[in-house]
């Protein structure tokens, strides 16, 4: 029975109410040890009535075992597995144990457990406990936090109960379990210990501070004689700091021994053959001291029967105390305090003797740590079997565990340059685990032990330079990754030249690149420094490594492919290839560097003038660098953010997105985010008609420096800067603008690249002609109706109402459909003036949507299936459908043919065809 928990409870069944309604949520029940969560969560279960149960708790004894607790919580429902997208499903199995290989990216494993909750809810709904997190191990808690962060929509309640104040990261809401109102507290005494006098019951309350177990614990240690107030209370209390130690020092001696072993493995059959192996050496050692003392025959016969019945015995006793109890095939305490208490009585070498014991009874991971627990000193076979068990902790995705255990083997590794090798591999882990600052240390270590081994040292600097470019000064990472001579790390040197905007940098590195033989990331490395040197070899190079774009197998080829199309100049093919990037990332993995394949897809979606696509993908991109730590990539998602406020005429968010974005990208160096942030202050400018200011920005955007700008960015936005300059007046600038806009896409080819320079010249040059030419080559529907504006207005100009209202109605319609407002009332205006004052044109119906549901109305148009849709949204299939059916009432359909049809005649229309 719970004692004064009714605010607690009602707190616990609203967001278990909201759950069973499709709105999911995660809390956290906070307190001290012994105040009562665990028997919160068990009120909380019985509570949810027809929901499902799935329940796991974090064990000390197995935080350093990758996925640990997740097994446990998953294993009722592994049969739902099927039902996953294929990368899911596969990933999950292999976390699990089920299935051989690698789980591949941690978002992509994390992705799958969230299916698998969202499958198991069901119709009912799901009730997830997770008591003592704090234990929980790393990869399991990386993976249920990220199902934490995104229930809004499922029915899922997830509580997380934990000791201590380290806060959970993305789960704000919580629930504080201190200790008991002091009538609740009074009746819990009176409840299980009788009457008390009242001065006792008083001074109980006030010395434990209320807190449940350690009022019943202590009661329970009282004479009625104490209780009563017929003598004075023990001073200090019995229990104190260890409330168990006393029941734990009364246990037997075999008893102890039990307890010793269950604190430091869970499963029942290892502990009871331990046990017994203990037990009866212990056996064997007295009847070998009786018979050389000539005091018995000591034949020994029948030490095997007393031997198992001593274990029985012991084992009965260590129930029989409450410590402890056979659940299962595990041993379960009745409290984690009193695994600690029991752990804290036994002596070190005593410890050390029951892991080596454990160690000769289990296997694989589990063996590798008994083989640590039992280590006295560095010893390489035992740091060999735990970078083993790292290793397989880092194929099933389990990042976090393999620093651990990597860690551990570095500090009992006696040579030197194999610890340094170890602690470098464990900060790999801790990176791609989310923990930079984990990283960091241990690479520092690293260095250290490294000492004059060249070629390790290089290894450990192009690690430190990816860390630096994820997170701290580009600039830096380009100054470290550049000492390098191998193809991979001069790759990663021209990655973060590029991410400075260090054109110098480029060069020489795209030439040291050329030495290296031919092949698709030489060819780019290569082209991309030649072509920013002039060299007219370097765009042959580039077209030589795209026509092997479709030899490409990983995201990271697509991004190189990128930023070949990039550097030629040709922004649509570049916006076509970092999607695909996308695509391969979300289903193959990337080792944690997702968040970083989204940047270029966002920028892709908004370049094609996807803008609620772009939104969404930032804002999840967004997260996902939050959660991984990679602050250089929160900056490119906020500029990429604020640019779509910018083009919503949204001033508030697009200038709070640019300072934020700023403030990373300028202490970062990071050039490539800080022109993106630039820009949108910009652009907000020239969507508002603010010329003179957009104007100025643009400019400054131009001549910016690497770390504060980016020559791509500079590219990019000419178009941009022209059309300011136009409207603040200044032919002269406009005329240079183009000038430099014709030498950047002097080697581009594609439809696109090709109508926005003919765009540029119109605006330079009001010339009709250049507008026209501009029209029948756009591919890019958002970008023709930016040119219909513009050569509609130029007609309106020029006295020639009537051809300028097609043009104009078109770019009305395209930019409201867009969410592209600004634009829109320009356009309307425009029109207006152009003697057409009609309505407004109707709104798309696709507009009631939200990004999510838009994304997902797409991809059901490119005859996408739910499991498909799901493994590239990192969703359920489940999710999907539940998102389906939001869709269909607000679009009035009823099937997935009919959105297709209806997304595919809302598309706005190719711009140029008859429009002259």
């Amino acid at each position: 029975m719970l004692y004064g928990r009714s605010a607690e409870i009602s707190a616990l069944d609203e967001v278990i109410a909201q759950a069973r309604h499709g709105c999911g949520g995660a809390v956290v029940l906070r307190g001290e040890a012994g105040a009562g969560k665990t028997a919160l969560l068990d009120a909380a279960a019985a509570r949810g009535g027809a929901m499902r149960v799935l329940r796991t708790g974090g064990v000390e004894s197995e935080s350093d075992l990758a996925f640990a607790a997740l097994h446990q919580l998953l294993w009722p429902v592994a049969g739902l597995l099927d039902a996953l997208p294929g990368p899911q499903r596969d990933a999950v199995r292999a976390a699990l144990g089920q299935a051989a290989g690698g789980a591949g990216d941690r978002f992509l494993l994390a992705a799958g457990v969230l299916s698998l909750l969202v499958e198991a809810a069901g119709p009912e709904g799901l009730i997830c406990m997770v008591d003592d997190f704090q234990w929980a191990d790393r990869a399991s808690a990386d993976a249920l936090l990220f199902a934490a962060r995104r229930l809004g929509t499922e029915r899922i309640a997830m509580l997380l109960a934990v000791r201590g104040d380290a806060p959970i990261k993305g789960v704000p809401s919580t629930v504080g379990v201190r200790g008991l109102p002091e009538d609740a507290a009074a009746e819990l005494l009176e409840s299980r210990h009788g009457l008390l006098s009242a001065p006792v019951r008083r001074e109980l309350i006030t010395l434990t501070g209320a807190n449940p177990l350690a009022l019943d614990e202590i009661a329970a240690r009282l004479t009625p004689a104490q209780l009563a107030g017929r003598e004075p209370l023990p001073d200090p209390l019995p229990g104190g700091a260890r409330l168990f130690g006393d029941r734990v020092t009364g246990l037997s001696a075999p008893a102890r021994l039990v307890a010793l072993l269950a604190a430091v493995e869970t499963d029942v059959e290892v502990v009871l053959r331990a046990a017994e192996r203990l037990a009866a050496g212990a056996a064997a050692g007295s009847v070998a001291s009786v018979a050389a003392s000539g005091s018995g025959s000591g034949s020994g016969s029948g030490t095997v029967a007393s031997v198992a019945s001593v274990v029985a015995a012991a084992f009965a006793e260590l129930e029989e105390s409450g410590l402890a109890e056979v659940s299962g095939t595990g041993v379960r305490f009745r409290h984690p305090l009193m695994r600690s208490a029991i752990h804290e009585a036994a002596a070190p070498a005593e410890v050390r003797h029951v892991h080596a014991v454990l160690a000769e009874l289990t296997a694989g991971d589990r063996r590798a740590w008994h083989l640590a627990g039992a280590a006295l000193g560095r010893a390489e076979p035992v740091a060999a079997a735990l970078a083993e068990a790292a290793e397989s902790a880092r194929d099933r995705g389990g990042y976090g565990a393999a620093a651990t255990a990597l860690t551990r083997a570095a500090e009992l590794t006696p040579e030197p340059r194999a610890r340094a090798v170890r602690l470098k591999d464990a900060a790999g882990a801790a990176w791609l685990g989310g923990r930079p600052g984990q990283a960091e240390s241990l690479l520092a270590e690293a260095r250290e032990a490294a000492g004059g081994d060249i070629t390790l040292a290089t290894e450990i600097a192009q690690l430190r330079g990816r860390f630096e470019l994820n997170s701290g000064n580009a600039a830096e990472a380009v100054r470290i990754l550049a000492a390098g001579d191998s193809l991979d790390m001069l790759a990663d040197a021209l990655e973060a030249a590029s991410y400075v905007g260090d054109t110098a940098a480029m060069v020489e590195l795209g030439r040291r690149a050329a030495a290296h033989p031919e092949g698709f990331l030489r060819d780019t490395l290569a082209g991309i420094g030649l072509t920013l040197d002039g060299d007219a070899t370097g765009p042959g190079l580039l077209r030589r490594a795209l026509t092997r774009v479709d030899e490409l197998e990983d995201a990271a080829g697509y991004l190189w492919a990128t930023a070949a199309a990039s550097t030629l100049g040709e922004s649509d093919l570049a916006t076509e290839l970092a999607t695909r990037a996308g695509q391969v990332a979300r289903v193959s993995g990337m080792t944690g560097q997702l968040p970083v394949v989204l940047e270029f897809v966002a920028t892709a979606d908004r370049l094609a003038g996807r803008l609620a696509r772009s939104q969404a993908v930032s804002e999840e991109g967004l997260a996902l660098a939050r959660e991984a730590g990679y602050e250089n990539t929160v900056a490119a998602h906020l500029a990429n953010l604020a640019v779509l406020a910018a083009l919503r005429g949204e001033e508030e968010p697009c200038e709070r997105q640019a300072r934020e974005a700023l403030a990373i990208a300028l202490p970062h160096r990071v050039g490539l985010r800080a022109g993106v942030a630039a820009y949108a202050l910009a652009m907000l400018d020239l969507c508002l008609g603010r010329y003179a200011s957009a104007h100025d920005r643009f400019r400054a955007i131009a001549v910016a420096g690497p770390g504060a700008g980016h020559p791509t960015v500079a590219w990019r936005t000419m178009p941009d800067q022209i059309e300011a300059a136009v409207g603040a007046g200044d032919e002269a600038g406009a005329r240079a603008a183009l000038s430099a806009y014709e030498r950047s896409a002097e080697h581009a080819a594609t439809s696109e690249s090709r109508a926005l320079l003919a765009r540029c010249r119109g605006l330079a040059e009001s010339s009709q002609d250049a507008f026209g030419e501009a029209l029948r080559l756009h591919t890019n529907p958002f970008e023709a109706a930016r040119t219909a504006l513009l050569l509609g207005e130029h007609l309106r100009r020029a006295q020639r109402p009537g051809q300028a209202r097609a043009h104009l109605r078109m770019a009305w319609e395209t930019f409201e459909r867009a969410g592209a407002r600004p634009w829109a009332r320009r356009a309307q205006e425009e029109l207006r003036a152009a003697g057409e004052s009609g309505s407004a044109p109707p709104p798309s119906v696709l507009d009631a949507l939200t990004p999510q549901e838009l994304r997902i109305a797409g991809l059901v148009a490119d005859g996408l299936s739910s499991k498909q849709i799901a493994a590239q949204l990192f969703l359920s299939p489940r999710t999907v459908e539940y998102h389906l059916y939001k869709i269909y009432p607000k679009l009035g359909i009823g099937t997935r043919t009919e959105l297709a049809r209806l997304v595919v005649l809302q598309k706005a229309p190719v711009a140029g065809d008859g429009m002259l």
